[in-house]
């Protein structure tokens, strides 16, 4: 500092034998009496001591020596004022550094000190030395802190005390000395000052530590180099890097007032490296809750696989954010999607676990499972090698056989498959550049409360979330954007699914899903899905249409409300169940609310339907099924009806029906209403005793006519002979091949118009 402020400025003023024609009797100021008009004062030609010198004969309680040369006042420079003094003859006295402060007016600046220390000559012709530091700044050793009105000084010394003495100055010194006091200017340490050495071999550890402790609320500073650091290294001051530290990957790094992905990217010197050690640390107990990566997007040379880069932790439960920016996967061999085969038994009395599987050491934790009687979305949960299992995240409905088995794994930009247990940590304002590279997010075995929100998933290769086990529980997934791979593919041709979910009680909401095979396969229960558009459409003219939300547990105790369902249906399956035939030791499909939702289609196959149900076994049916106030809307060509059962597998028992409200719905472009109860009118033009109706289509899933809500007569009933009467039928069900019909039987052959109220159903 002093080199760059003071270099050029002549700061101490010129020899006595230049004359004293420059030196003042009082303050310096210009006009001021000089030393050269005084008779009591000489310059001395040589001295033993000093050589050539100032000699005063001392005749005043105060005599002054000043420089009238105006020595500027810089901020952030301090100034050294010295001189060499010794008594010759006569009275003893003492000797200070003094001078007067001039504002810019060259008016005298009142208030401040302007004398230094006082130090008394005791014997004669002992030299001593009167010094003291003037600045702006009022800093530890500075003598004279004049702040910042003035802008220069005159600057000598006083003799003080008893007068008569002889004494002799040798010439006066001004000197900046700023860097003395750099250490306490600047706001930072360097590490190199307390031991670092930076050569990548060295541990620094200790010395980051002193720096830290030294910094007083200053930052740390980290120069040029490869600092090694082995152990666990928190540092309480900010941070700021020119080179980069190395770590062993289980040593964490916490910069607790830089807690943010710019800091460690930089402190690491590699994007990939540093978000993995950033993410260590939030996950390791520090006082941080959030990650900010202040709006940069982090590019990845690989997936973050929790479990390679924090190998001590073991799971995680306190609440964690990570948000404000972008994780993008950049295209490189270790995105590959890992492929294997392998013969492997099934048994459904042990429904999680694949035994006597070859190979078990090549197939990787989070594969997904593929294979005959293999559900969708089932993946390996765990593995134990010597025992040659693979642990399922879901049952297999194809029954017990030995199979070959083919099992992906698909690569994350956040991989949490090798973590026991994760809960809590939440993802805000993230942009999750997959770009057809890599997948999104793979969730832990065991969790609770991931929460992911605001956030975009821009095509994702393969998966969005991905759960495989239950790390999904009481999963939030609000406000985000899920943007398929498969955008331009027909939608028979698309393989993408946006999120599993294995765990009860996931709560979906107000987000959009584009264009994927399928947004959700969901097994649990107690889920909410709501305010939410999956759009699956494609270009095609007549085109298929497959499901958006699939619901793999039977009685799923789920609400679907307020969605936009665009050219995709629901459908409802069991197929993670071991026992796929029903048996009377479980409940049926049932507990689905779907309500305020609008259903809509367009350019599609007659036959669509937006509510499929698909039993994998035998005996199943209905026994809670709410679907009231939706609209349904079929566009560029009508759909027959808006519910099916697909029987590819297994059909329903219509017998044991129950429970199902289909009311208050809206059908615009569809042939078929459905309703229950399902208003219908029976007409009779010609007298008779038996009334019987055509086959009922629009009962749900063309279900039998189980029983009749009530008759009333819209027309007069009359005889044979045109009179009138007033009369109730009875009611007989399941008319016909199809049991779809019903008959109503009077006392004596009629003819009129009746209503009927007709269900498939009997409410219990």
């Amino acid at each position: 500092m002093n080199i760059a402020i003071t270099n050029g400025l002549l700061l101490t003023p010129p020899d006595f034998r230049a004359g004293l024609g420059v030196w003042s009797r009082t303050d310096g100021t210009s006009g001021s009496p000089t030393w050269d008009q005084a008779d009591n004062a000489s310059v001395v030609p040589a001295d033993q001591d000093f050589g050539a010198c100032f000699e005063v004969i001392k005749q005043q309680t105060t005599t002054s020596l000043r420089f009238m040369g105006e020595t500027p006042m810089i901020p952030g420079v301090y100034l050294r004022v010295s001189a060499r003094v010794k008594a010759v003859a006569g009275a003893l006295a003492s000797a200070r550094i003094a001078g007067w402060a001039g504002d810019g007016q060259r008016n005298h600046v009142d208030g401040v000190v302007e004398v230094g220390p006082t130090t008394a000559m005791r014997s004669y012709s002992e030299v001593i030395e009167v010094s003291a530091i003037v600045g702006i700044g009022s800093r530890k050793g500075v003598d004279m802190a004049w702040g910042t009105r003035p802008v220069f000084g005159h600057f000598g010394l006083d003799l003080v005390g008893s007068n008569g003495g002889v004494f002799r100055v040798e010439s006066l010194r001004i000197d900046d000395i700023t860097a003395a006091f750099v250490p306490s200017l600047l706001d930072w340490v360097d590490v190199r000052d307390f031991g670092a050495v930076g050569d990548g071999v060295t541990n620094d550890r200790d010395a980051f530590i002193a720096a830290d402790r030294a910094s007083n609320g200053g930052w740390v500073v980290v120069p040029e180099g490869n600092f090694f650091i082995a152990g666990d290294l928190s540092l309480d001051s900010p941070v700021r890097f020119k080179g980069r530290i190395s770590t062993p990957v289980s040593t964490r790094v916490a910069f607790l007032k830089s807690f943010d992905f710019p800091t460690y990217a930089s402190a690491f010197g590699d994007e990939t490296l540093g978000i993995k050690k950033a993410i260590q640390a939030l996950l390791g107990y520090t006082d941080h809750l959030s990650l900010d990566l202040c709006g940069r997007r982090v590019d990845l040379d690989e997936p973050l696989m929790l479990d390679q880069f924090a190998p001590d932790l073991d799971g995680f439960s306190n609440r964690r954010l990570i948000r404000n920016g972008g994780i993008q996967a950049k295209a490189g061999p270790a995105w590959n999607t890992g492929r294997w085969s392998s013969v492997a038994t099934y048994k459904p009395t042990n429904p999680m676990m694949l035994t006597g599987v070859a190979n078990v050491a090549q197939i990787e934790v989070g594969s997904r499972v593929i294979g005959s009687g293999v559900g969708r979305e089932v993946y390996v949960n765990a593995r134990n090698i010597s025992a040659g299992t693979l642990t399922l995240s879901q049952p297999l409905y194809g029954g017990a056989a030995t199979r070959t088995y083919s099992f992906e794994r698909y690569r994350y930009l956040f991989d949490f498959s090798g973590v026991r247990q994760l809960d809590r940590l939440h993802f805000v304002d993230i942009d999750f550049g997959c770009e057809g590279i890599a997948s999104g997010i793979m969730l832990s075995a065991k969790g609770e409360m991931i929460q992911v929100k605001d956030c975009y998933f821009t095509r994702p290769r393969d998966r969005g979330i991905t759960s495989i086990g239950r790390g999904c529980q009481d999963l939030l997934v609000d406000n985000c954007q899920f943007l398929s791979n498969d955008m331009e593919l027909p939608a028979q041709e698309r393989t993408t699914v946006a999120i599993n979910v294995n765990a009860n009680d996931v709560k979906i909401r107000n987000n959009r899903f584009v264009r994927f095979a399928h947004f959700m396969v969901a097994n649990g229960g107690g889920h909410i899905i709501s305010g939410n558009h999956w759009f699956q459409g494609d270009g095609s003219g007549q085109g298929l249409r497959y499901a958006g939300l699939v619901l793999t547990q039977p009685n799923v105790q789920t609400t679907v409300s307020g969605n936009y369902i665009d050219n995709a249906s629901i459908e409802w399956t069991n197929e993670h169940s071991a026992y796929p035939v029903f048996n009377n030791n479980e409940f049926s499909f049932g507990g689905l609310t779907l309500t305020g939702n609008t259903f809509l289609c367009s350019n599609t196959a007659s036959w669509f339907t937006w509510i499929t149900v698909k039993p994998y076994g035998s005996g199943h049916f209905i026994q809670g099924l709410n679907v009231v106030g939706n609209v349904f809307k079929a566009l560029y060509g009508n759909v027959e009806r808006i519910d099916r059962v697909d029987t590819s597998i297994a059909d329903l028992n219509y017998n044991n029906m129950r429970n199902l409200q289909f009311q208050a719905n809206t059908f615009n472009g569809v042939n078929t209403y459905v309703a229950n109860p399902l208003m219908i009118q029976v007409s009779q033009n010609n007298p008779g005793a038996n009334w019987t109706t055509g086959n009922i289509t629009g009962l749900p899933f063309q279900g039998w006519a189980k029983s009749v809500q009530s008759v009333v007569a819209e027309t007069a009933l009359l005889a044979a002979d045109n009179s009138r009467v007033d009369a109730s039928p009875n009611v007989q069900f399941e008319v016909g091949s199809a049991r779809r019909q019903i008959r109503l039987s009077w006392a004596q052959p009629l003819k009129g118009r009746v209503c009927v109220y007709v269900r498939m159903d009997r409410p219990q």
